[in-house]
C-alpha cells in the first residue's frame, strides 16, 4: 500500500512541474532548435570551428601563465558573474543604466531577447562541435569555479556578455564605450577561471555582438519606443487630470500581442458607487502594511530568482534566459495594453474625484483605470504558474494580495483592480499560448 501511495505521490508532482525542466545542470542538448523570438534561424548565426590541437595547446599554455596574475579583484569579478545563470547579473547592469531616455520596460525586453536568442544560437553551434573543456588533470591548469556541463565553445557567459553590452550600449549610447569594456572583462574572467579557452570566449562574444545587431536592427529600431505621445488629456470635468504621457507607450510595437488594444478594457463603471465603497473601507495596521510592501517594493524580481534557484535553473543558461525573457515580454506587454486602455478612458481618481479622501500615499501620476499593479499581478501569477506549476497557489495568492493593496490603500478603486486583474491574465494567456509553441516544453 505504501508503495502505491508512494507511486501516486512521484506522478502527481511530475505531473505538476511538468514546465519545470528535467535537464538541471546545463546541457539541454536541444536548446538551439527553440524558436527565437527575433533571428529566424538559429543556424543562421553560424561561426568557424574551434581551433586544433596545436592551437588549444597554446592557449592551455597562456592561460596557465595568465592564471599566475590572479589577484583578490579577480577572483571577486569571477565569482561575481559567475553567481547564477549568465543572463542573472545582466538584469542588475541595466537597472543601474536606467534613466529618463528611456521607456525601462523596453530595456528588459530588449536585453533579454538579445541574450536569449544569442544563447539559442550558442547551444545550436555547441552541440555542432561538441568541444570539451580545460581539464585541470590533463592540462596543469586551475579551475577556480565549476565548470558547466555542457561543450566549451562558444563561451555562454561570453555570448552572453557580447549581446547584453551590444544592447544596452545601443540603448544608452553615452555609456557605450565603458559598457563594452566591462563586458569584455566578462569573457576574460572565464579564462581566468580554467573553464573556457580564449577562443570560447572570443568565438561567443562576436556570436553575442551579431545576433544583438541583428535584434536591434530588426526590432528596436522601429518599434516605436524612442517617439513620444501626441495625444491630449480630457479638459472637462470628471476626468483624470495630470502631466501628459511622455512616451507613445498605448502605440508602441508588441511582441505577442496583434495590437496594443487587442485585449483593451471595457468602459468604467459610474464612480459614484465606487467611491462610497472605498470610502466606507475600515484601514488597519495589515492594510496599511500590504499598500506600502506594494507600493515600495518588488517581490516578483526576488521571487523569479528565488524559483529559478529551487528548480535547479542557476546553471542553466538557455532555461532561465527563457524565464527572464518571457517575463519582461509579458511586463512590457501588460503594461503596454494597461496604458492603452488608461489612456482611452482618463478614469479620475479617488483623491481627484473627492478632494476630501486621503489615500495612505501619494496616487500615483496616471489615470486610474485599469490598475496598473492588478494588471501586472495577475500576468505575473499567471506567468509564473505557468513556468513553476508546482508553486502556483503562491504566485496567485500574491497577486490577488498586489491586486487588494491598491484598493487598500485608497489610490484606485475596486473596479479599476478587477479590470487590471482581467486584462493582465489576458495578456499572460496569450504569451503563454506563444510559450507553448517555442519547442522548450517539448
Amino acid at each position: 500500500m505504501k508503495k502505491i501511495l508512494l507511486l501516486i505521490i512521484t506522478v502527481v508532482i511530475a505531473q505538476a512541474c511538468s514546465n519545470t525542466p528535467t535537464t538541471i545542470i546545463g546541457i539541454e542538448p536541444t536548446a538551439g532548435q527553440w524558436k527565437p523570438w527575433v533571428i529566424l534561424s538559429t543556424k543562421d548565426f553560424q561561426i568557424p570551428p574551434p581551433p586544433n590541437a596545436a592551437a588549444e595547446k597554446d592557449e592551455i599554455n597562456a592561460m596557465i601563465v595568465l592564471q599566475k596574475k590572479i589577484d583578490t579583484t579577480a577572483l571577486k569579478e569571477m565569482h561575481y558573474w559567475n553567481a547564477g545563470p549568465p543572463a542573472y547579473r545582466w538584469q542588475a547592469a541595466a537597472d543601474d543604466l536606467l534613466d529618463s531616455t528611456q521607456y525601462f520596460l523596453r530595456v528588459y525586453a530588449l536585453l533579454n531577447v538579445a541574450i536569449y536568442d544569442a544563447t539559442l544560437a550558442a547551444w545550436h553551434v555547441k552541440y555542432q562541435y561538441n568541444r570539451k573543456r580545460p581539464s585541470p588533470s590533463q592540462d596543469g591548469i586551475k579551475q577556480l569555479i565549476s565548470p558547466p556541463q555542457n561543450p566549451s565553445y562558444p563561451c555562454e557567459h561570453s555570448v552572453t556578455a557580447g549581446a547584453g553590452a551590444t544592447m544596452l550600449a545601443y540603448l544608452f549610447p553615452a555609456k557605450a564605450d565603458s559598457i563594452l569594456a566591462a563586458a569584455k572583462k566578462i569573457s576574460g574572467s572565464r579564462v581566468m577561471a580554467g573553464v573556457q579557452y580564449s577562443s570560447d570566449v572570443k568565438a561567443g562574444f562576436e556570436l553575442g555582438v551579431k545576433v544583438a545587431n541583428y535584434v536591434i536592427e530588426h526590432w528596436a529600431k522601429n518599434d516605436g519606443g524612442t517617439k513620444r505621445w501626441q495625444g491630449k488629456i480630457p479638459t472637462e470635468a470628471g476626468y483624470w487630470k495630470g502631466k501628459p504621457l511622455r512616451f507613445d507607450i498605448p502605440n508602441m510595437k508588441t511582441w505577442v500581442l496583434t495590437s496594443p488594444n487587442q485585449f483593451r478594457s471595457v468602459p468604467p463603471p459610474d464612480v459614484k458607487k465606487d467611491m462610497a465603497e472605498l470610502k466606507a473601507f475600515k484601514r488597519t495596521d495589515k492594510s496599511n502594511a500590504r499598500a506600502f510592501k506594494w507600493e515600495s517594493q518588488w517581490p516578483w524580481g526576488d521571487i523569479m530568482d528565488r524559483k529559478m534557484m529551487e528548480h535547479g535553473l542557476l546553471n542553466n543558461a538557455p532555461r532561465a534566459s527563457r524565464v527572464y525573457t518571457l517575463l519582461a515580454i509579458a511586463d512590457y506587454e501588460n503594461q503596454v495594453a494597461n496604458i492603452e486602455s488608461k489612456y482611452v478612458y482618463f478614469r479620475i481618481r479617488p483623491d481627484q474625484y473627492d478632494p476630501t479622501f486621503k489615500a495612505v500615499f501619494k496616487t500615483p501620476p496616471s489615470p486610474g483605470y485599469p490598475a496598473g499593479h492588478a494588471t501586472v499581478a495577475a500576468c505575473y501569477g499567471e506567468m509564473l504558474a505557468y513556468l513553476f506549476p508546482a508553486d502556483a497557489k503562491e504566485f496567485y495568492d500574491l497577486a490577488n494580495e498586489e491586486s487588494l493593496s491598491r484598493f487598500e490603500a485608497g489610490v484606485h478603486f475596486r473596479t479599476d483592480n478587477d479590470a487590471g486583474m482581467k486584462l493582465g491574465k489576458e495578456v499572460a494567456q496569450e504569451i503563454i499560448k506563444h510559450a507553448k509553441a517555442d519547442g522548450a516544453d517539448q
